[in-house]
């Protein structure tokens, strides 16, 4: 059973990165465009109602890729909504995704102090 949970997993996050890969190569989209366009995907079938559902039958498989990102921005504005109406909308999405904004800030800037980042070649 557990075999079975991963192998779902895998399938499932990799049918996601395909569809990026797929937007990439045929689209002719930059990697970007790839992101913006997978968040918002995300968060359409968060607000749709599909995305838990997902994540209820692939686990990883759709809380790992960045689709899950916009399902988070969705999920956290829904839920403050019908707490605190319009002005929940904006503070919801930034109350359940601050720790993971955090964390991206604090190890770029960890990285950057260690390794020398690129700058403009003169």
């Amino acid at each position: 059973m557990l075999f079975l949970n991963f192998l779902i997993a895998f399938i499932v996050g990799g049918l996601i990165c395909v569809i990026g890969q797929l937007i990439m190569d045929v689209g002719k989209m930059t990697p970007g465009h790839t992101l913006s366009i997978l968040v918002v995907a995300g968060a359409i079938l968060d607000g749709l109602g599909f995305y838990e559902p997902l994540i209820d039958f692939a686990g990883a498989g759709a809380t790992i890729p960045i689709t899950s990102f916009g399902n988070s921005l969705t999920h956290g504005a829904l839920a403050e909504a019908e707490k605190h109406g319009w002005v929940g909308v904006l503070t919801g999405m930034f109350e359940v995704t601050s720790s993971g904004i955090s964390a991206a800030i604090v190890f770029g800037f960890i990285a950057a102090l260690i390794f020398k980042p690129k700058g403009k070649a003169n």
